[in-house]
């Protein structure tokens, strides 16, 4: 089922985070029943990954060890959802055991994906219906919660996770002051921060096409409130790159997430806006979320 806009932002985000530990698919479909799985996910070779490369990104790397499946919710997921995510599960457990016989190989338990649910919260109703460990299990944050281990799936409150860096790029995808408080760690980090750079850049475009939406809905309201602070944060830290080609590079991503796409016309107006003196451009950017691409191309 589809969860705009925040499904898609979702998605971006973890592939964004998990390309360089291995191989990442977008809405990965499974049979016999065609299905899609959010994001698929299937490690590197251990000896390709530096730790630190895995260790930058919390317990989001630890998630990602095995090849597993990353279902993430904006509300909490019905009884029903949760079987659709196990019925993906199941689907891509066969692709494996078929794969081992046509290849003669032994495949052990350990071999199999996983399934990341990632909640905003859970009630205990919840939990207990699909009995999950309440216990927390050693070398784990409280708010992960097991099926059992046979069945290769876990709940992940992210409300529940402790605030701490590990947890960090999990919270991310929150709601609430869950998710805002996320964002005010991620934009405290400092300049350099391994994923800092790449992570406010894509909230910045999400906010920016978000803007360019009619009719929000509620929670896309919220999600829009939610990625403000990332994105004034890109903006003022990029437009205080020291390097005229650093500024305009900033102007050239700031029309494209504006307007979809860099034709010529717009790559001339970025010559022209460039020209302006530094305060004329600061306020051109500052107004640009408000105009047309009409309106733009009129006042040069």
């Amino acid at each position: 089922m589809t969860r705009q806009p925040h499904d898609q932002f979702a998605k971006q985000y973890l592939q964004e985070l998990l390309t360089a530990l291995g191989k990442v698919e977008i809405s990965r479909e499974v049979l016999p029943e065609v299905r899609q799985i959010d994001v698929w996910f299937e490690p590197a070779m251990p000896s390709t990954l530096a730790d630190s490369t895995i260790s930058a990104r919390g317990l989001l790397g630890k998630l990602a060890l095995t090849p597993c499946l990353l279902e993430p919710f904006r509300n909490p997921p019905k009884e029903t959802e949760v079987r659709n995510c196990m019925m993906k599960l199941f689907a891509m457990c066969s692709q494996f055991e078929r794969q081992a016989k046509q290849k003669q190989q032994t495949l052990k338990a350990d071999d199999l994906p996983h399934l990341w649910i990632l909640s905003p919260s859970c009630s205990q109703a919840r939990l207990k219906g699909f009995g999950t460990q309440l216990k927390r299990k050693k070398n784990w944050p409280k708010g992960v919660y097991f099926l059992a281990p046979s069945l290769r799936t876990a709940l992940v409150a992210i409300n529940q996770l402790p605030i701490t860096r590990q947890t960090l790029w999990l919270r991310v995808l929150g709601k609430g002051e869950t998710q805002r408080q996320a964002v005010r760690e991620l934009e405290k980090l400092p300049p350099g921060e391994p994923l800092r750079e790449e992570i406010l850049e894509l909230m910045a475009k999400w906010h920016i096409s978000l803007q360019k939406s009619e009719n929000l809905t509620q929670e896309s309201q919220e999600l829009l409130m939610n990625l403000s602070s990332a994105y004034l944060q890109w903006r003022e830290e990029t437009l205080q790159q020291g390097t005229f080609n650093g500024q305009r590079l900033m102007v050239e991503k700031l029309l494209e997430a504006k307007f979809s796409t860099l034709d010529q016309e717009l790559s001339d107006i970025v010559t022209v806006i460039m020209q302006l003196s530094l305060t004329e451009r600061s306020q051109l950017l500052l107004d640009l979320s408000n105009l047309s691409r009409e309106e733009l191309l009129q006042r040069f």
